[in-house]
């Protein structure tokens, strides 16, 4: 039967749109995932997307290649919209061929990315394939090379965010680590190097998917996903609000919108603080009385408990957010923490988004494992991002600020702009507690009552250094504040460092620095 080239351009675009057929959705759906055009409805505004690339075919001729249909070579790429601001993506199509990658299944992606990097837009890759091609062999091993090498290169240019959505296995899980923010959807997720299956041959140990790379596992303890949801559609909506938070590229600010009041009162920073200097308390708290109500979005959350950092809204501006949080190991700078820190804040530098670093810790955590699993290149980490960054940097000193954690949170010797304290703070080299038993410990010991004398010299010294004013009175704090005026003196240094020049300071031309990684 003769058709016309409108009606076989039709007939075509439906076998695509199609995917691997009504009974493969059915099995996607059935396993409670979205098909990859269905999940770029949920992402995408209503009407804007774009297809590129939808008639493209594996070359493969090898077993049995050469009699597959494989519809879009199994990923959908385009632009479109979110919130009236085009986006670059790829959505991989896990019905057709589990949503494996092959060599055009590659360059349709690397194809994306070179748009994005070019016209300056966030890229967003979804992930949902069952791994390198087989069939193709080292021309899938190639186009994985070929993602990463975008990946690095778009790195700090554009923001890049892994949306995993079913499983990404072996070589795939690379692209997601070399992204700014990976979010996983719980129970169906599935990011690993190596799986079960080759465990098990290689150990003989017996290890569950869901534990080995699951949501959970990555959240908690490898510290990979940044964001986790129980299913695709909260996923999708909070990804479309966090894009709002985001400047396009690097050489946009971050949107600016109305401003809101807080969602908790000020005078909750000064009652939130215990009266007991090793008492802990939840600094969530403390920014939810700081920035713009229902604008915080903690970033992981669940991994470094010790530390927290995220984005917010402050008068309608974008800040990146850093904190220490008493309530676990009392805040303590650790190596998780260190690395947590330490990329958060390279990711708000690269995109011009404003630091502000609450700090409260009484130092690096104690012990042999910590040392002997690198703190001191770990919490290195965080020295060399402050001492990079050169958006505006505001710290304010809520309570405990001892030794090397002082240094690293955000400090005037670090090049802090604006630098902050309560009249609650303790700015020391180490504790009152600790400080005696080394300055005093031959006075203590030779005491009539050496418990008494300690008590005498621990106040002592705590009212001559343990309080802001020695630092004050030295320049390495620019103001003691009152706490219930935070707020306002915060948005009063964002306004004055709106147009702080990035191309000043002790800045030399070199190709990069060495990062301690």
């Amino acid at each position: 039967m003769n058709r016309s080239p409108l009606d076989e351009l039709r007939r075509r675009k439906a076998l695509v749109e199609a995917g691997g057929g009504e009974d493969r959705i059915a099995g996607q759906h059935q396993r409670n995932k979205y098909t990859a055009r269905e999940r770029l409805d949920l992402l995408l505004d209503p009407g804007s997307f774009n297809e590129i690339g939808a008639f493209i075919q594996t070359r493969g001729q090898d077993f049995g290649m050469a009699d597959r249909d494989v519809p879009a070579d199994a990923v959908v790429t385009g632009h479109g919209k979110i919130n009236g601001r085009p986006v670059y993506v790829f959505s991989q199509d896990f019905t057709t061929m589990g949503g494996s990658l092959g060599e055009m299944h590659a360059q349709k992606i690397c194809r994306i990315m070179d748009l994005a990097l070019q016209n300056g837009c966030p890229f967003v890759g979804i992930n949902d394939s069952g791994g390198a091609r087989i069939q193709e062999g080292i021309d899938a091993l190639n186009g994985y090379g070929e993602i990463f090498r975008r990946n690095t290169a778009a790195s700090g240019v554009i923001p890049q965010i892994s949306v995993i959505a079913g499983p990404c296995a072996g070589g795939a899980s690379y692209s997601p680590a070399l992204t700014d923010l990976v979010l996983m959807v719980e129970g169906s997720a599935r990011l690993f190097i190596t799986g079960p299956a080759v465990i098990k041959s290689v150990t003989g140990e017996d290890v569950d998917a869901g534990e080995l790379g699951g949501a959970a596992a990555h959240a908690r303890k490898s510290g990979v996903a940044h964001l986790t949801y129980p299913d695709e559609d909260s996923l999708f909506a909070d990804l479309r609000w966090l894009l709002t938070l985001l400047p396009a590229n690097n050489r946009e600010m971050p949107p600016r919108v109305e401003g809101r009041a807080p969602a908790l009162e000020a005078s909750r920073l000064a009652s939130g603080m215990p009266r007991s200097h090793s008492k802990g308390y939840d600094m969530e708290q403390m920014i939810l009385a700081l920035i713009d109500e229902g604008t915080y979005l903690p970033i992981q959350s669940d991994f470094a408990t010790n530390a927290i950092v995220g984005f917010g809204r402050l008068n309608g501006r974008v800040v990146g957010l850093v904190a220490n949080q008493p309530r676990f190991l009392a805040g303590c700078l650790d190596i998780d923490s260190s690395d947590k820190i330490a990329r958060h804040v390279r990711f708000c530098d690269a995109f011009n988004i404003p630091l502000i670093t609450l700090v409260d810790t009484p130092g690096y955590l104690p012990g042999i494992n910590q040392e002997h699993g690198g703190i001191i290149r770990h919490g290195a980490k965080v020295l060399y991002a402050y001492s990079e960054a050169n958006v505006p940097k505001i710290s304010v000193v809520l309570r405990k600020a001892y030794g090397g954690a002082y240094l690293a949170m955000s400090s005037r010797s670090l090049g802090a702009d604006i630098a902050l304290a309560w009249p609650t703070a303790e700015i020391a080299v180490m504790g009152p507690e600790g400080a005696c038993n080394v300055v005093f410990r031959r006075e203590i010991n030779a005491a009539e009552d050496p418990e008494a004398t300690r008590s005498e010299k621990i106040q002592q010294y705590r009212d001559k250094f343990a309080n802001p004013y020695a630092a004050a009175a030295r320049g390495y704090i620019d103001a003691v504040i009152d706490p219930t005026r935070t707020r306002e003196e915060l948005d009063s240094a964002l306004e004055a460092l709106a147009s702080k020049r990035r191309d000043t300071g002790l800045r030399t031309e070199k190709p990069h620095g060495n990062i301690p990684l």
